[in-house]
């Protein structure tokens, strides 16, 4: 009798921990894992889970907590488990390998048609791998440059604007004019240095993976994926105009720098900005400028952030409504304005709120339109290209511990043999 009572028990916590399900009272639980961080986020989070559930007593959303730290191998690790939330929060560049694996749910028969109309088709493609779309893109940030707005001006160069911006060529002449003694024009903040370089790269006209007739994917590093490298070897290691410390660093890191004068300007997330306000000395005087532009004009590459239905939900219909509801044209501005960042929502992004010049918003807002598909958004194997190979080589380059045709062969060859592994 006690073995068998130990073992019910056993069930019951395991169906605890599983994803949603009925209750004996008939009501449906959701599990919706977030991986929203900053407080005005989490708090617009929180607000619209509490408005579903008062208006939804049947369908009860239980908010939980994630991070997106290892947020691959935790999702990964839910999945094989049995244990995935029902509605997942992620960004799109993450989606391939769980699309692919059957992990998430087929969105294109359960959302409603107002939702994949306002949503443009370019940030679908971020979503869609093969001929299914496994997730909604709902919120993005273009790179821009932070600058120190007394500093340009004493200096005399040309303001850059969303209609306007710096070439290449000229962003690196501008660095090396804003130079100086103990002072740098820029700061890279290139810890994480792929997907900067890649999604900057496609202003460029790079592309660097190329896609066959037979589907399977090869990495060229052309003349068009050089241009953004090259600028920033050159910066640091060439016209010294770029601080050489902060290579390895992230975006954070760069700011008691940038707000002691020793860097002009720091590339940048859009989303950036809300620690700028936060932690900026009183009178500091900043501004927000669009990244250089080349061949490829303004275009930057994006991953969006996204939210997904894990195929092993019970209910993908109920969870389907709740995303519906949760990126409603007002509430996907609550979660932008949360955020710091912009929707992709065409409704949402005419809110008078992110057209704003303070805090840069109207220069966020104009570059909304040249975002596309990040580079690597739909290739298998792309995580492992970016730690094993990727990754290394580009912080030697930057660094000068190799050269360009170093480079170029790492990300060729040693790029294509990964990635060969995941398209047998």
């Amino acid at each position: 009798m006690r073995t068998r009572l130990l073992a019910l028990v056993v069930l019951l916590l395991l169906a605890g921990c599983s994803s949603g399900g009925t209750r004996d009272d008939g009501r449906i639980t959701l599990r919706f894992q977030s991986l929203a961080w900053q407080e005005e986020s989490v708090a617009a989070n929180e607000q619209l889970v509490k408005e579903w559930n008062a208006t939804h007593p049947d369908v009860r959303v239980e908010y939980v907590q994630g991070s997106w730290d290892s947020v691959h191998d935790q999702l990964l690790t839910a999945f094989e488990g049995g244990e995935a939330p029902d509605i997942i929060h992620d960004a799109s560049d993450d989606l391939a390998d769980f699309a692919y694996g059957g992990y998430l749910a087929d969105l294109g028969g359960l959302l409603p048609a107002r939702l994949k109309s306002d949503i443009p088709q370019r940030s679908w493609e971020t979503t869609t791998f093969g001929d299914g779309v496994y997730g909604v893109p709902f919120l993005q940030e273009p790179r821009v440059l932070i600058a120190n707005a007394t500093w340009l001006r004493k200096s005399g160069v040309r303001i850059p604007t969303p209609e306007k911006p710096w070439s290449w060529a000229e962003f690196r002449r501008i660095t090396e004019r804003l130079s100086g003694p103990g002072r740098y024009g820029v700061a890279w903040p290139l810890k994480e240095p792929v997907s900067a370089t890649l999604n900057l790269s496609l202003s460029a006209g790079g592309q660097l993976f190329h896609r066959g007739p037979d589907g399977k994917v090869t990495v060229r590093f052309q003349a068009g994926d050089q241009v953004v490298p090259r600028t920033v070897h050159d910066q640091a290691n060439t016209d010294r105009s770029a601080s050489p410390t902060t290579l390895g660093s992230g975006g954070s890191d760069t700011l008691p720098g940038f707000f002691a004068g020793r860097y002009a300007m720091v590339p940048l997330g859009f989303s950036y900005r809300q620690q700028i306000v936060q932690q900026a000395p009183k009178g500091f005087d900043w501004q927000v400028l669009p990244a250089p532009a080349g061949a490829g004009g303004r275009t930057q590459g994006v991953s969006p952030q996204t939210l997904s239905i894990a195929e092993d939900c019970p209910h993908k219909k109920e969870a389907a409504e709740f995303l519906d509801f949760f990126l409603r044209p007002p509430n996907m501005v609550s979660l932008a304005l949360g955020d710091w960042m912009l929707p992709t929502g065409t409704e949402a992004l005419k809110d008078p709120a992110l057209h704003r010049t303070k805090d840069g918003w109207a220069t966020g807002t104009a570059l909304a339109g040249h975002l596309r598909p990040a580079p690597a958004q739909s290739v298998r194997g792309y995580p492992e290209w970016k730690d094993k190979v990727a990754t290394p080589a580009l912080q030697e380059y930057y660094s000068g511990a190799i050269g360009i045709a170093e480079l170029r062969r790492r990300l060729e060859e040693d790029g294509n043999l990964v990635l060969a592994r995941y398209q047998r």
